[in-house]
């Protein structure tokens, strides 16, 4: 069993029978009282950031996680089908996995899956920034460059997102996944 003094940044802990990364962690010493471990951890599945004080020494539940990058194939109901680019071997995880970034990913991209020790899928990662076809948008203004104003805009993944007046139908556009805004023009 590992202790406190395995803890470090990006180690993946079970607390509570949920797993989360490590972000950060502090060891503290304050006066008059045995040292701790201020640990801030993100849960995998929600995403929720967590603290949390171990004293030293304590037992930790570590977790050891394996990431692959995997291609997404198709989907299956709520099931992700994904393929091992060198094995060829196909994988289904839980659509859950992914979350809300997953209406930005299209057939054929790589998205980052880690496994943990039982070879079962524990979370899933959608690229940062993903350049996508925009299929609907009204038509922009000639001059409407000046401000800041953006106008909706349908994604070839089905996705709806803002972006400025200039951007046209038919272009290629990068998209932050995170928050789902517009990043910029591709060019060509």
């Amino acid at each position: 069993m590992a202790t406190t003094s395995d803890i470090s940044r990006g180690a993946f802990i079970r607390l509570n029978g949920e797993l989360g990364v490590v972000m950060e962690y502090e060891h503290v010493t304050p006066n008059k009282t045995r040292a701790m471990y201020h640990v801030k951890l993100r849960n995998i599945r929600t995403g929720k950031i967590i603290e949390h004080r171990y004293r030293s020494g304590e037992t930790v539940d570590i977790e050891r996680v394996e990431t692959k990058e995997l291609q997404y194939i198709y989907k299956e109901g709520n099931a992700l089908v994904c393929m091992d680019n060198e094995t060829y071997e196909q994988t289904m995880i839980n659509d859950d996995l992914v979350g809300d970034t997953m209406r930005f990913v299209k057939e054929g991209m790589n998205i980052t899956i880690g496994f943990d020790a039982n070879e079962s899928p524990v979370f899933a990662e959608a690229p940062t920034f993903v350049e996508l076809q925009i299929t609907y948008t009204e038509p922009g203004l000639k001059g409407d460059t000046a401000t800041n104003t953006l106008k909706p805009a349908t994604l070839e993944t089905g996705a709806e997102i803002r972006v400025p007046l200039f951007v046209n139908n038919e272009e290629m556009i990068k998209v932050d996944t995170r928050t789902g805004e517009y990043v910029e023009r591709v060019k060509k």
